[in-house]
């Protein structure tokens, strides 16, 4: 399942992060958003101890989606060591996403 980030736990969860890390920038009122999320959570666990997945609610952490200039969601952010290393927006097929976060796995 993916990680609920909040303002609290971002630096934590995703900058300080051993693992790439997938951030979802969504909102509850979005339907593209909640269109993508089940494709999110398979991920998740089709990459599970690769790749973290974190769901990071716009309307709750807006600071957060500012700092990174987040204007349409969703807004799909791979972090690699901290840093964002891609960034897609709009709803993405799995196969899509996959081949977004391959190049970040481990080996």
């Amino acid at each position: 399942m993916a990680v609920t980030l909040t303002t609290e736990n971002f630096e934590k969860e995703v900058i300080q992060s051993s693992l790439p890390v997938l951030v979802d920038f969504w909102a509850e009122w979005c339907g593209p958003c909640r269109m993508l999320s089940p494709t999110i959570d398979e991920l998740s666990r089709e990459y599970a101890g690769k790749l973290k997945v974190g769901k990071l609610n716009v309307d709750e952490a807006a600071e957060i989606a500012s700092q990174y200039g987040v204007m349409s969601i969703p807004t799909l952010m791979v972090f690699d060591k901290g840093n964002v290393v891609t960034q897609n927006v709009g709803a993405q097929s799995k196969d899509k996403l996959a081949q977004i976060v391959r190049p970040y796995l481990p080996k």
